[in-house]
This record gives C-alpha cells, structure tokens and sequence, in this order.
C-alpha cells in the first residue's frame, strides 16, 4: 500500500511514526518562526491525520485504509468497537440424507443381489427413508412453530388448532409403519414381504379426512394471521433459520397431503420391479387398490369441505339471487377468475347444479364473494365456443370508439330459460384454462341433459365470415331504437347518453331518429351495437 507525501509523491505506508516524527521535528528546527498556533506532533495519533480532509469518497477510503494500516482492526486503542455493517452471512440450510440403499452394502453384498432385485430394494427403501422424512417433519412443525407460538402468545391455542389440526397425533400412525418395516427387514438389510403390511396398515390413512378437509379454512387464516407483524417476523426468522431448509410453514403443513399422494406411486413402483411369480406380487396388487380407495374418500371428503367453504362466502345483493339449489351442491367442480366483455374480473363457481358469477369484495378484512346476476341452473346453461377474434372486448361504447384488439380464449354462457334472458361473454388467461372450463362445463351440462344436442354448436366457417362486420364502420351504426315509442321517451334517453359521452347534443341524433333513410325506415342503426332496448 502507498501515500502521498507533502509534494505528493508516493511513499511506502511502512515508514514508521517514529521515522515521521524525528523528520518533522528537523524540519521544525529548521523553519522560521511564526505567530500561527501548531499543532504539536505528540498529539497526533495516526499518520492518516497528517492528511488533509477531502472530499473526495476515493481519498476518504484511503485514509480509513492508512489507519487499518496502523491498527490491525482499524480501530484505536480504548475507543468503543462499532457493530459491524455488513450482515453475517447466512447459515447454510439443513440437508437431507439421500443415500441409496444399494450404497449402504459392501461390494461384496451387491454381487449377491441381481439387478431386478437391487432395484425392488431400492423401491421399498425409498417408502422407508420417506416415513422417516415425514415423522421428522411432523414433529418439526409441532415443536419449532407450533409449541413456540403458544408458549409466546403470539397465536391463540384456538387458532393454533385451527390451522394445524391434530398434527401431532398422526406421529405414532407412521411410525407403526416404520416399526413394521424394520421388523421386516433381514440380517442382509433386504425386506422380503411388504404387501400384506401396508395392506392392514392403508385403512389407517383415513384419519387424514378431517386435516385435509381443513387446509382450504386453514390457509386462509394462516394468511390472514400474517397481516399481524409479530406472527410475519417469527415466520420470518423460522425460514431464515437452518432447520426449515428454506421452507414456510405452510410447506410443513402441506406435507402430509403431499405424502398422501405418493403412496400409490411407491407401490407401483416396488410391484414394477417385483418378479410377477414372487408371493408379494398379488398383495402389492392389492395394496394399489386399498390407497386408491383411501385417496377417493379423503378427496370426496375434501371436495365438499371446499364446497361448503365457497358457499358459506356468496354474497346476496338481493334475496332474489337466492336459489335452493345453492345449498344442496356437494360437489365444486371448477372455479376461477375470468373477465366479462366489459373486462370486470369475475369469480366464476360451477357447481353440480349452478353456474355462479361472482365479484370479489372484502368486508371486515373478510374476503368475500358478491353473486353478479342471476345463478344459472346447469340444465337450463348453454354453452358456445367463440373462435378468437369473433368478440371485441372493453365494453359496447370503449369497444365502438377505441380500436381495442380482438378478444382470445373466450366463450359464451347463457340460460335457455326464457325468464332470466341472460347472456356472459368470459374471457380466460390462456388456451389451456379456456380448455379446461369447456370441458368442465359440457361435462356438468352433459350430467342434467345426457340426451339433449351439443351445447355449442360449432358452426361452419363460410357462415362465421359471413357474419362478421367489416373492420371500417361509420357512425350511422351505434344506436338500435324502435321508432314506435314515443318522441320524449327516445329524446330522454338520448340525453342521458351524450351527457355522459359527450359526443353530440342529443337533438342532433332526435334530429336523425325523425327523419331516418329509406334503409332504416324501422330502426336507426349506429355502429351496430344494440345499447339502449326503449
């Protein structure tokens, strides 16, 4: 390292202070008197203060440097120390141990085994390390979250129960399982039967009902708990913190749903690799079909917790809007976000029996669902798949003044019951979502009217030119009025229109509707777009 001397040459930083002084001193000796108070070199007590102060961030830098030079900290002797600025760095996350159990053997072991049975082995040994895993995690979420969190107050034991249920109590269900499975195990760490013990022990699986029926309940109170600044910096000290391997809460509270759905996928796999002559074959068979009947009553469970969830959130507007039908569904079928031909975002439910369109509101922090329209029946419900471009979106008059870009991944529902008359254009995100709410509805349509013609016809593609308008418009197309009403009627209307358009003064469109062309005796069109019904 260098500094700059008093000519502001550079001179090696390892020149000592006493070399400094001595020569300062023969120069003091050597200089003129003056009546100017200096500074004595006794008081000074780092060579960086010999150094003018600057401006300079460059030069200011070099003389913190000039002083680390001195003192190996940087700091002087008997002044405070500073806290460190820069943030200790992170510990790194916790790792799981992902030996295989081929790796547990010697090498001598492995040449005993063929490559069919190394690979079985290796199946069964991978649904035991994964009980390990899971029995770990759950006693995780019980002791580093859960008991902290009450014992501090910072969540009510009520709240506590709400979002992570009896956690706790399916612990000893797996490690059952895992006592089986070692009890099985031989001297050559090989397990030679396992079908019927999964087979006895599946059924227990059922206890996950009433958990997995409460996610949807409990993840929203565990979102909303999060506003609170006291739960979000604890939350936010488990993360930082090794043991959660950079995983939230709600990752730990999901595991066991995860679990769940593995099983079936373990066993075909430990099945796949099993000799079909060898005697667990028949029982692994077996086995596949306890879990996926387990699964099928857990899902059904769950399906009507989440039902009844939605349900209990619909806001009415009007007791009109209220159907019967609403509280016998059982089932939901798809629901999601999609946007109306005004661009509204809308919540849409398909229920068994109803198609709810809904808009998101909030009251009391307390997120809600405000039913938009009429609920449409499912067996009065008409599906049509609109081809992209077919729809402008934006709304009737922003669609008529603007060139907005045609509309994709839309289709139209609306109700043949003649009393309710109404029509929804819905747009979705992508190809895929649109794909999947047609198939969700002509299934549910399909249910009420197995009999009945297809929902959405496709029509054939020289009519869909045909009925398409040319892209250049004129302004004689905008209004649809029947001339039979009466003159003050129409004139009222037209008032209200431009006082909120301001486009023209409304005597000028009376003007025109009196005294209409000879290709408009009945009706006079503007754009096309069929706004006012008089």
């Amino acid at each position: 390292m260098v500094a700059y001397d008093e000519v502001g040459s550079l001179v090696p930083i390892k020149r000592t202070l006493q070399v400094t002084d001595c020569q300062n001193q023969a120069n003091k000796e050597l200089e003129e008197p003056s009546n100017k108070h200096v500074r004595s070199l006794g008081r000074v007590t780092s060579l960086a203060n010999l150094i003018s102060p600057v401006k300079n961030g460059v030069f200011r830098r070099f003389a913190q440097t000039i002083k680390a030079s001195f003192w190996g900290d940087g700091k002087l002797p008997g002044m405070p120390q500073k806290p460190c600025s820069k943030a200790a760095a992170p510990t790194p996350p916790k790792r799981r141990n992902s030996t295989l159990w081929s790796e547990t053997l010697d090498i001598h072991q492995k040449g005993t085994f063929s490559t069919k049975e190394i690979k079985r082995q290796e199946a069964i040994f991978e649904l035991f390390r994964g009980e390990q895993h899971l029995i770990e995690d759950l006693q995780l979420a019980c002791k580093a979250y859960h008991d902290p969190m009450l014992k501090l107050s910072i969540m009510s034991e009520e709240e506590l129960t709400h979002i992570f249920g009896n956690l706790d109590a399916y612990i000893p269900l797996h490690e059952d399982l895992l006592a089986q499975l070692s009890k099985a195990t031989g001297p050559d760490r090989t397990v030679g039967q396992i079908g019927q013990i999964v087979i006895s022990w599946l059924p227990r699986l059922n206890a996950y009902k009433d958990y997995c029926s409460n996610q949807l309940a409990a993840k929203a109170l565990l979102d909303q708990k999060k506003q609170d600044p006291r739960v979000q910096d604890f939350l936010q000290r488990c993360l930082e913190s090794p043991f959660s391997r950079k995983l939230d809460l709600w990752s730990f509270l999901d595991i066991p749903r995860s679990r769940l759905v593995k099983y079936p996928l373990l066993l075909k796999e430990i099945l796949r690799h099993t000799p079909a002559e060898h005697p667990d074959a028949a029982s692994l068979q077996e086995a596949i079909t306890v879990i996926q009947g387990v699964l099928s009553d857990i899902n059904k469970k769950k399906g009507e917790s989440e039902c009844q969830y939605y349900i209990d959130k619909l806001e009415y507007l009007d007791d009109r809007q209220r159907d019967a039908r609403i509280e016998r569904c059982k089932s939901l079928l798809c629901h999601g976000e999609l946007r109306n031909k005004s661009g509204t975002k809308l919540h849409v439910f398909l229920f068994t029996d109803l198609l709810i369109l809904t808009r998101p509101v909030t009251r009391n922090e307390r997120q809600c669902f405000q039913v938009y329209r009429q609920p449409i029946a499912v067996q009065d419900l008409v599906l049509e798949d609109l081809q992209d471009g077919d729809v402008r979106m934006g709304g009737f008059f922003r669609g008529a003044f603007s060139n907005a870009d045609k509309a994709k991944n839309i289709f139209r529902v609306r109700s043949q019951d003649p009393s309710q008359a109404q029509s929804h254009t819905l747009q979705v995100n992508d190809v895929f979502h649109k794909q999947q709410w047609l198939n969700c509805l002509r299934s549910a349509i399909a249910v009420h009217r197995p009999l009945s013609e297809p929902s959405s016809p496709s029509p054939p593609t020289g009519s869909v030119r045909s009925k398409r308008r040319p892209s250049s418009r004129t302004w004689m197309d905008l209004f649809v009025f029947p001339v039979h009403k009466t003159a003050q009627h129409i004139y009222e209307c037209l008032r209200v229109i431009t006082a909120v358009f301001c486009y023209c003064p409304p005597w000028q469109l009376f003007t025109l509707l009196l005294h209409p062309s000879a290709s408009h005796r009945d009706t006079v069109f503007w754009r096309g777009v069929h706004v006012v019904q008089l």
